[in-house]
């Protein structure tokens, strides 16, 4: 007769989530995962895989986290350039965030560490970018459409623009003591948009 688990296994991703997020995958070892999560090896190996596939589980978790706040962000009906103002400033305002500053974002965290070496890491964090730039591009045109930005703009290269803008800065949030700096740059940004 099969045993049944004896831990849940949505607390255990979400906990196995946080661990890799504040310290990265390279310095989290299985044995880390075992003393964090409270389960055994053999446990963690059954239920989710080795720890890449814990891994990929986990960036999967923080997409469902993420993803559709964004989406229903940007997506709100009206003007459609405050939305897009309010994402870029809420992106700075939690990179200069104690606690974001510490753990950064963690797709940008895996784009830096895993994506270059890990095929299957690289589709996660391409896919989480084309879910932050698809609606960006989305509220652009709407923008466009209802006259909030000039026809002459390209929404497509705009919100290109602030993917990278939004993707550097939560890097330098994670990296730097001064949140003016991310701050500073996320208003820069936004003066392309008048």
């Amino acid at each position: 007769m099969a045993r049944t688990k004896e831990f849940d296994p949505d607390a255990a991703l979400q906990s196995a989530l946080e661990l890799f997020w504040r310290r990265g995958y390279e310095a989290t070892s299985v044995a880390d995962l075992v003393e964090h999560l409270g389960i055994g090896r053999a446990s963690i190996y059954a239920t989710f895989g080795g720890k890449n596939e814990l891994y990929l589980k986990a960036m999967d978790r923080y997409a469902e986290m993420r993803d559709p706040l964004l989406l229903a962000e940007l997506s709100q009906p009206g003007p459609a350039l405050p939305a897009v103002r309010a994402v870029v400033r809420r992106f700075a305002e939690e990179a200069a965030a104690p606690q974001e500053r510490l753990n950064g974002c963690f797709v940008t965290n895996t784009a830096a560490e895993l994506a270059p070496h890990d095929p299957a890491a690289a589709r996660r964090v391409e896919i989480s970018w084309e879910r932050l730039e698809v609606p960006l591009h989305s509220a652009l045109v709407r923008a466009q459409a209802q006259g909030e930005l000039s026809g002459d703009r390209d929404p497509r290269a705009l919100a290109r623009m602030l993917l990278v803008l939004l993707q550097g800065i939560r890097v330098v949030g994670k990296a730097s003591n001064d949140p003016a700096r991310v701050r500073d740059a996320a208003e820069q940004a936004l003066t392309l948009l008048d």
